[in-house]
């Protein structure tokens, strides 16, 4: 298998992995105890962080974009497509611009990538409800998004300790 052709390969089952995590993250009840609408773990950000790290910008986005539409289109709710998208593209564009600085580690642009999620998210929030209530959202979110991209961020500084890029791209 041609080094284009395994890389492909790779992007298509980290896009079928980021939305199972995603989809499975959605069962998760934790409203119940943080009562924020709309607060997630961002599991599917480990996908994401794994496919920038590993494959690149171009790759990185393509994982990002054929989530969040496949999600949307599996849920049939354009307002998620909306929320999802506009939350992923703030954080991946904030990743991309940070993952290469060498005095960031995986665990600092997690947890940046995670309080670009939010904002991004706070922005569509703006747009779609109208007014300003969502902005009172944004300082409990910024603050959870240390918690959520450090937990990201040592998964996937665990997971690239495990998964070398020399075993995903030699020849079988």
């Amino acid at each position: 298998m041609s080094g284009v052709t395994r890389k492909i390969a790779l992007g298509a089952c980290l896009t079928a992995l980021a939305l199972a995590l995603s989809w499975a993250e959605s069962l998760i009840p934790l409203t119940l105890f943080i009562p924020i609408p709309g607060f997630r773990l961002g599991l599917a950000n480990i996908v994401t962080l794994f496919a920038l790290y590993f494959l690149g910008r171009r790759s990185a986005w393509s994982v990002l974009t054929a989530r969040c539409l496949l999600g949307a289109l599996l849920a049939g709710n354009l307002t998620a497509l909306i929320f999802s998208f506009s939350g992923g593209a703030v954080a991946m564009a904030v990743m991309t611009l940070l993952y290469r600085n060498r005095r960031l580690s995986v665990y600092g642009v997690s947890i940046a990538g995670a309080a670009g999620h939010n904002v991004g998210q706070i922005a569509a929030a703006l747009l779609v409800l109208g007014g300003w209530a969502p902005l009172a959202y944004l300082p409990p979110l910024l603050a959870l998004s240390v918690l959520t991209g450090a937990l990201t961020g040592s998964v996937s500084a665990a997971l690239f300790r495990f998964a070398p890029a020399e075993r995903l791209f030699s020849p079988v």
